[in-house]
């Protein structure tokens, strides 16, 4: 597989964010993007959030100076160094460079960036099986070239583990999704990487036509996957955030939900901690997620998007995050 499939996907997908995000809370800066208005975004992400060294890194390679909080009026004078990026989301140029790219998925909140992360979590097994296909007969009207950034942005990555899970992020197994098919004379049935089973006849008496058989089995494995993608997106119920807790509600008139019923996170409840708050359960795990907003915190009871701006994450609670901002909580009634 040549990287440029893999850098077309991770460009394709940005832009998609993109379309999505420049009609949230980022409009003013992103629906007609100026490198100006590009640029005093940058400062704000920058500015509000705990970045990580990876986005760190990029703010250095393609601005030329790492990021400090007292050179604003410097870094003001930079405009003309998101001029590419501007060109990118109006789809008038195509970047090569690929901090370009990264400074885009910066701006949109896209995960999982840099593009060498991304190309990491994207499972090669599935991308080599969409390859092949392309280049069959099966694929003449790109039919599954316009699927494969749809697979990306409906598998939402995890932004947020707790700090243990995070170390032993390498040890994780992968899943083969491609798993080895049975041959066996006696079964009619062919396992497929997804858990989809689909009937393969029998190709005369002497064998099967492997050929048929594997682009049955990847055409059966995209159309589980267009299933499911079809499935979230045509959900009737919305759900809406009152201050503290969601509420679900019925999709309005026009069809609009700006909130789609997620079960994962409709329990979410923002809390007020006291004095006798247990923060960590017996094993040291996280039982409080927090965000940060200005110089205070807002806790909750679970892992979730942040309501008030779903691009963010909460994240769990750590004994510096208790210390710096908690440490004066009021007495339990």
């Amino acid at each position: 597989m040549h990287s440029n499939t893999l850098e077309d996907l991770y460009k394709k997908a940005i832009k998609e964010k993109y379309e999505e995000a420049k009609n949230g809370d980022d409009f003013f800066f992103l629906n007609a993007p100026t490198r100006g208005k590009l640029n005093k975004l940058c400062w704000e992400k920058f500015t509000n959030n705990d970045m990580p060294s990876s986005d760190l890194n990029v703010f250095n390679s393609l601005l030329g100076l790492s990021f400090d909080i007292s050179s604003k009026n410097k870094f003001k004078q930079e405009t003309d160094l998101f001029r590419p990026v501007e060109k990118f989301f109006k789809g008038e140029t195509d970047p090569d460079k690929i901090d370009v790219v990264d400074m885009a998925a910066i701006l949109v909140d896209f995960q999982p960036r840099p593009f060498n992360k991304f190309r990491k979590e994207i499972d090669p097994e599935n991308l080599k099986l969409i390859e092949e296909l392309r280049d069959t007969n099966h694929d003449k009207n790109g039919f599954f070239s316009d699927i494969l950034p749809d697979k990306v942005e409906t598998e939402k990555f995890p932004e947020l583990k707790n700090d243990e899970v995070e170390k032993d992020k390498n040890e994780e197994i992968k899943q083969d999704e491609a798993e080895e098919v049975e041959q066996d004379e006696n079964q009619d049935l062919e396992k497929i990487p997804t858990g989809i089973f689909t009937p393969i006849k029998k190709v005369g008496e002497g064998g099967t036509n492997s050929g048929l058989k594997r682009s049955l089995i990847i055409a059966a494995f995209l159309l589980g996957l267009i299933l499911i993608v079809y499935l979230n997106m045509s959900q009737k119920d919305c759900m809406q955030w009152m201050g503290d807790h969601y509420e679900k509600i019925e999709r309005s008139d026009d069809g609009y939900c700006d909130t789609y019923y997620d079960a994962r996170y409709f329990d979410l409840k923002k809390i007020e901690v006291c004095d006798t708050t247990e923060f960590f359960d017996d094993s040291g795990r996280a039982k409080v997620w927090y965000i940060k907003i200005g110089n205070s915190v807002e806790c909750y009871n679970q892992h979730a998007p942040y309501p008030e701006n779903r691009q963010r994450f909460l994240k769990p609670i750590t004994q510096h995050i208790i210390n710096k901002y908690l440490s004066n909580r009021p007495k339990c009634n």
